[in-house]
């Protein structure tokens, strides 16, 4: 979506000149103009870092007249953008003296440790595409599961079936499947069914989340304290495109799990089946992803300063 056309004329060799620079959220042409003529056109795409943008070109085959042409076009703040003009590397013109004209470029610009987390988010995907869709997969599954049967328990069995399927097929693939979070959620898909067959009360299915949310809850710390987050923050890495320290995640997602436990504990004691009810639908998830996300920037900002050597992942284990 076009936002806004800067322009910036000057005046050389007595002759008019300007610079067109149409502008979106995230792109910038810069058109240098002799006249109404378009003599070149120059594309910046931000999403790759803001760069000054530079117009070079001879001067004699335009006015008759001796020179080299360099016009340097750039962001000098977030919302202005600025040219200088050379000829034959003197400065004839200015549009805002004083103002660096790249501003943008040093603020914004592209920088190789950019461009490295960028290559390392390419390979990661590539390797562990194949395991997102698994996971995904189950999931899908289950719910499809759970709206055909109206039955959660039933569903529970059908997406442990699928994971185990999975574990299966892994054998005669060489694509990692279970890399990410497939075993474990066939795992508790287990546990759920056989907690909801052998609890039929209404209470127990209310704190169901409770109690399976306690048992993640030790597992995360474990892997936490006991293995430095090999295991849930490795896997979670996969989901993230930036670097993150793996205990952290784990630390954290441990403690998310222990109050969002203790909350499903305390609305299902205190309050009416329909309240629990429309605060474990409406309400559980949005709080869950808000403090999922503090986690993750939490483990971000504990992560090594060398974005490859964070984003590489181990290799697929024999699980």
């Amino acid at each position: 979506m076009h936002l806004y056309t800067y322009r910036r004329e000057f005046e050389l060799q007595g002759q008019p000149w300007r610079v067109e620079a149409p502008s979106t959220l995230t792109t910038v042409t810069s058109r240098l103009m002799f006249g109404e003529r378009c003599l070149e056109e120059l594309h910046c795409d931000g999403s790759e870092g803001w760069r000054t943008l530079v117009h070079e070109l001879e001067l004699v085959e335009l006015t008759g007249q001796p020179g080299r042409l360099r016009v340097e076009v750039g962001f000098i703040s977030f919302w202005s953008l600025g040219i200088r003009v050379f000829v034959d590397g003197e400065l004839v013109h200015e549009s805002h003296p004083g103002r660096d004209i790249h501003h943008g470029e040093k603020k914004y610009g592209p920088k190789a440790e950019r461009i490295q987390m960028q290559e390392a988010q390419k390979e990661n995907w590539a390797r562990n595409k194949y395991t997102i869709y698994a996971d995904i997969g189950l999931g899908l599954v289950f719910f499809a599961a759970g709206k055909l049967t109206g039955d959660l328990s039933t569903a529970a069995l059908i997406g442990a079936a699928a994971g185990l399927a999975l574990v299966v097929a892994q054998r005669f693939v060489k694509v990692d499947l279970l890399g990410g979070f497939a075993v474990f959620g066939t795992v508790m898909l287990l546990i759920s069914a056989g907690f909801s067959l052998a609890f039929q009360s209404e209470f127990m299915v209310q704190i169901k989340s409770t109690v399976l949310g306690l048992l993640v809850v030790g597992l995360m710390f474990a892997d936490g304290i006991f293995r430095k987050g090999k295991f849930f923050g490795e896997r979670i890495q996969r989901y993230l495109p930036f670097p993150i320290m793996p205990q952290r995640v784990a630390a954290g997602m441990g403690a998310v799990g222990l109050l969002m436990a203790g909350l499903n504990y305390w609305v299902a004691v205190l309050f009416s089946e329909d309240t629990w009810l429309t605060y474990t639908t409406f309400l559980d998830t949005p709080l869950s992803i808000g403090l999922t996300y503090g986690v993750f920037l939490w483990a971000k900002a504990g992560a090594p300063n060398a974005q490859g050597d964070a984003l590489v992942q181990r290799e697929p284990d024999s699980h």
